[in-house]
């Protein structure tokens, strides 16, 4: 069983629950259900319900099962929330009344020992939500051409000084590798020195973040896949937590409202009250969108 200190906040869970119109006997997938936070409130407000829970970090799952065993008619599924319709059809269902994308770190990504998220933890680079792929942020930082490190540094940690940082790195590595979170942190904070309150390694480590889960090409693909799996008036709800997220959340909505499929009900994407981001500070940032199967 995880720490409480591990177990996951779900942001704006009431205005999720209203976004997904949440009703008794109807099928509802929380494709990035890691603790099960959101997938709880779901199953209390629907009373009766079908809830499919989808992760594809093996303790998420783990978790998730412990927290939601008081409920019946829960199937949760280690996958890719991309492979969302393969999953749900393979559980015997054609069409679902709802469905939640969660998206990014979680508690349990940052938090548990050994998974190499975070700058501020002394351990070995990993960053793998599926800690059975290859790829890991260890390859990534000592074997991508400095040219490439620069790349995803600038496109998915929209880092200005990323071609410095990458810089750094590659002349770090060239003594020997680059091991740990913490030696990597130094490394950037060497780099371009510490400015605000924001620490200088907080773009980059998202950005390899990023790459190594291939977390935006996930997100188009799980939009498109969750779109075809929607009954009639099923809703799509998306959290995102920073503005490449949301930019593709946004032109995916557009894209299916263009094609006649959609119907988006988020004109603007709503975000947390003041008295949530008090309690809550890792829910400031969140962006929720929704639309609607026409």
């Amino acid at each position: 069983m995880l720490e409480p200190e591990i177990i996951h906040v779900p942001v704006m869970p009431e205005e999720v629950l209203e976004a997904l119109k949440i009703r008794e006997n109807g099928i509802y997938v929380d494709a990035t259900v890691g603790t099960g936070g959101h997938a709880a409130y779901i199953l209390r407000r629907a009373g009766r319900c079908t809830l499919i829970g989808i992760d594809r970090d093996e303790k998420a799952i783990e978790a998730a099962r412990e927290r939601l065993k008081e409920f019946g008619n829960v199937h949760l599924v280690r996958g890719n929330f991309s492979d969302m319709r393969d999953i749900v059809s393979n559980l015997g269902y054609a069409a679902v009344s709802g469905i939640l994308l969660d998206i990014g770190v979680s508690a349990l990504h940052l938090k548990s020992e050994g998974r190499g998220f975070s700058f501020l933890r002394d351990e070995p680079l990993d960053m793998r939500m599926d800690q059975g792929q290859g790829l890991t942020a260890r390859e990534v930082v000592n074997t991508y051409s400095e040219k490439e490190l620069a790349d995803i540094i600038y496109r998915y940690g929209e880092e200005r000084h990323s071609r410095k940082i990458a810089r750094a790195i590659v002349n770090a590595r060239r003594r020997r590798p680059v091991e740990s979170c913490k030696e990597l942190a130094d490394i950037i904070s060497r780099a371009v020195g510490r400015r605000g309150r924001i620490h200088p390694a907080t773009r980059t480590f998202q950005a390899i973040r990023i790459e190594v889960n291939r977390e935006l090409e996930e997100l188009t693909a799980a939009i498109e896949e969750g779109a075809s799996l929607l009954e009639k008036g099923g809703r799509l709800c998306v959290l995102s937590y920073h503005s490449l997220e949301d930019r593709i959340v946004k032109n995916a909505f557009k894209k299916l409202a263009k094609e006649g499929r959609f119907m988006i009900v988020t004109r603007k994407p709503v975000v947390p009250g003041q008295a949530e981001q008090r309690a809550n500070p890792s829910s400031r940032s969140a962006k929720m969108r929704v639309g609607e199967r026409i």
